[in-house]
């Protein structure tokens, strides 16, 4: 299925209620400028894919970056040579200290 990105000029009471709605009815004629035509499913474009199949309908492993079993390891960074490690304190995660500190509400 192909999705393709418009623009459309509208008055400001239109724009207003697309705003508001998150949709809006043209009138009949109106012409449409297409900015991008892509694939629903992938989000690739049409001039890479129009001669293929759509890869997500097969398998979305492309979606999320190749193979999972085939990825490498994330390297974990190394600290400098002059660096030093302090532990730090306890942080509290349950209880009225919590609350208290703001671990378990957002700010």
């Amino acid at each position: 299925m192909w999705i393709v990105a418009a623009e459309i000029k509208v008055e400001d009471r239109v724009a207003k209620l697309a705003d508001f709605r998150g949709s809006f009815t043209t009138v009949g004629g109106t012409r449409v400028d297409a900015l991008e035509v892509y694939c629903r499913n992938c989000r690739r474009p049409y001039e890479d894919v129009a001669d293929i199949d759509c890869e997500a309908q097969i398998d979305n492993r492309h979606l999320i970056g190749g193979d999972q079993t085939q990825r490498a390891k994330r390297k974990i960074p190394e600290m400098p040579s002059n660096a030093k490690l302090i532990p730090g304190g306890k942080i509290e995660r349950r209880g009225i200290n919590a609350y208290v500190a703001g671990v378990s509400r957002p700010r």
